[in-house]
């Protein structure tokens, strides 16, 4: 089977080369942090990111990028969106036009407001043209890693490429859809962030399950209005990469968003609680993106406006709250 390098050492990456080298296949994972490596390849852990799952000994751990990359076909980039440009970059003098670049990562570029697939073709074009795909679902890393039964999709307008990506990273207990709308899949993959950020805040105030529901219902809506404005499929919110994920996310105890959320609405300050992990919470730094793009776009997104208000703004969670059930009445 080809060898597989993924780019990333945090929980997700490290969740996707447990998952993947479970059937003894080459994968290579390179890790930002040279003490981090030292660490996980002594101990067979990654501590910091996915402590207490064994990381099999298929998986090389390296920080050295001309290691990982070496003879590879399928590249999964699994870093987080907000240095994805500098780390593609740094690495392209190793990547040729036969690779097959997987994006595993959900955020939307604050500069260029780029989706992740087209960082991707905008760093390389000086180079070769890409074929790149992206992984998205209902996923939490701890779960995947353990080998807990998992469905999410491989997209991209490639029919050739999602087949064979579906085939090549496919396992046991991890299943693969696959889905020709690359632009629904990662719009949805970031906005659901901040759609789970304020549901996390909804339960931080502790308002009940009602408006919780609610807020997801119509985060949905928010969330395929974009996707529709920037091209993608409506029917894709229908999918995993969709309600799938923005379920999971909103309302499940390993949401880093979810959390966030929580803490805000129980009146804890953002930079407190940012300060307190290593953790990214995505959503914070999408907010910035996801507000701009819609703006762009005249798309309406209260509640994603609301949150960005909340986390860069001073709005405090509960005036949120009563701005959005506030708003003028309308048709559903």
């Amino acid at each position: 089977m080809n060898p597989i390098a993924i780019i990333g050492g945090g929980g997700w990456g490290t969740a996707l080369a447990i998952t993947l080298a479970r059937i003894e296949r080459d994968v290579r994972l390179w890790v930002y942090e040279p003490y981090l490596v030292e660490t996980m390849i002594a101990t067979r852990e990654n501590p910091l990111y996915l402590p207490s799952v064994r990381i099999p000994s298929a998986v090389r751990v390296s920080n050295r990028a001309e290691e990982v990359l070496a003879g590879v076909h399928i590249v999964i980039l699994a870093v987080p969106s907000h240095v994805y440009r500098q780390v593609f970059s740094n690495m392209l003098p190793l990547l040729n036009g036969e690779m097959f670049f997987v994006s595993a990562t959900k955020g939307i570029e604050n500069e260029t407001l780029m989706r992740m697939s087209e960082v991707v073709a905008d760093v390389a074009k000086a180079r070769f043209t890409p074929r790149i795909a992206a992984i998205s679902g209902p996923t939490f890393a701890p779960e995947v890693a353990r080998g807990e039964p998992t469905a999410l999709v491989v997209a991209s307008p490639d029919e050739q490429l999602r087949l064979f990506l579906q085939k090549e990273l496919s396992v046991p207990r991890f299943r693969l859809y696959t889905n020709p709308d690359l632009i629904g899949v990662e719009i949805s993959a970031a906005v659901k962030n901040i759609i789970a950020i304020a549901a996390g805040v909804v339960d931080g105030l502790g308002l009940g399950s009602n408006p919780i529901a609610a807020l997801i219902t119509r985060g949905l809506a928010e969330m395929t209005r974009l996707v529709v404005a920037c091209g993608g499929r409506r029917e894709t919110l229908s999918g995993l990469a969709g309600l799938g994920d923005l379920v999971l996310t909103s309302y499940g105890n390993l949401s880093r968003n979810r959390r966030l959320g929580v803490a805000l609405g129980q009146g804890k300050d953002i930079e407190d609680v940012l300060s307190s992990t290593r953790m990214v919470a995505e959503g914070v730094k999408t907010a910035k993106s996801t507000v701009a793009l819609a703006r762009k776009l005249n798309v309406e997104m209260p509640i994603a406006e609301k949150m960005y208000a909340v986390l860069y703004e001073g709005l405090k969670p509960q005036d949120a709250i009563s701005d959005l059930m506030e708003r003028k009445l309308k048709e559903e």
